[in-house]
């Protein structure tokens, strides 16, 4: 018998085949830019978001250390003592790698780019600490710092923690324990002057 041969099938819609091309000028090529856009600033913001968080945490957790167990309250000049700390805490570092490329034989400069960053971070910080202040956990109030004292580093407490801005002026400030022995100073030397003025000898003397 002889074989039956089958006529070829159709080809299908080649729509359905093959993705349809997009004029680069339509409204549908433009719609895509738009929304390619859009997904690049989310991913922009959340990568911004996600290094400030990582720099915040990495200043709490150094004050957080630093922290004195015997203290309830810090006063201004000692919560700028502890900010001029925290502006040198690469000076070792930068040490190191002042050190290292002062070694005979180096033609370039090594981690010459995380130098880089590391001055511009102190150059932008202690601009802040000169001029309208450096931002700090509140550890001048007892409440505030027992909060932070109490703060088990999780990210998802930070809006707990209640931060204060600090500048060099309070660091010439004096706490309430100064001003009272300078008041009680004063107070007794001006005794002293009106004990010994020629007005009271004189009364003294009548």
């Amino acid at each position: 018998m002889p074989r039956r041969i089958e006529a070829p099938k159709a080809p299908q819609n080649k729509a359905k085949q093959e993705k349809k091309v997009i004029h680069p000028y339509s409204r549908k090529a433009a719609q895509l830019v738009r929304e390619g856009h859009k997904q690049d600033r989310k991913e922009k913001l959340k990568n911004e978001k996600a290094l400030k968080l990582s720099i915040l945490r990495e200043k709490l957790e150094w004050f957080h250390s630093r922290l004195d167990p015997n203290k309830t309250e810090y006063n201004k000049k000692e919560a700028c003592e502890l900010i001029e700390s925290y502006l040198h805490r690469f000076d070792t570092e930068l040490e190191q790698i002042e050190l290292h490329n002062s070694i005979k034989g180096r033609q370039a400069r090594q981690h010459g780019s995380r130098e880089t960053v590391i001055k511009q971070t102190i150059e932008r910080e202690r601009s802040l600490y000169s001029g309208y202040g450096m931002e700090i956990p509140d550890i001048v109030n007892t409440k505030h710092l027992k909060t932070f004292r109490e703060w088990d580093l999780d990210l998802k407490k930070l809006p707990n923690i209640k931060m204060r801005k600090f500048s060099v002026s309070d660091s010439l400030a004096k706490n309430k324990e100064d001003i009272s022995a300078e008041d009680a100073k004063d107070e007794e030397q001006m005794e002293h002057k009106n004990e010994s003025s020629p007005e009271s000898e004189d009364n003294g003397s009548e």
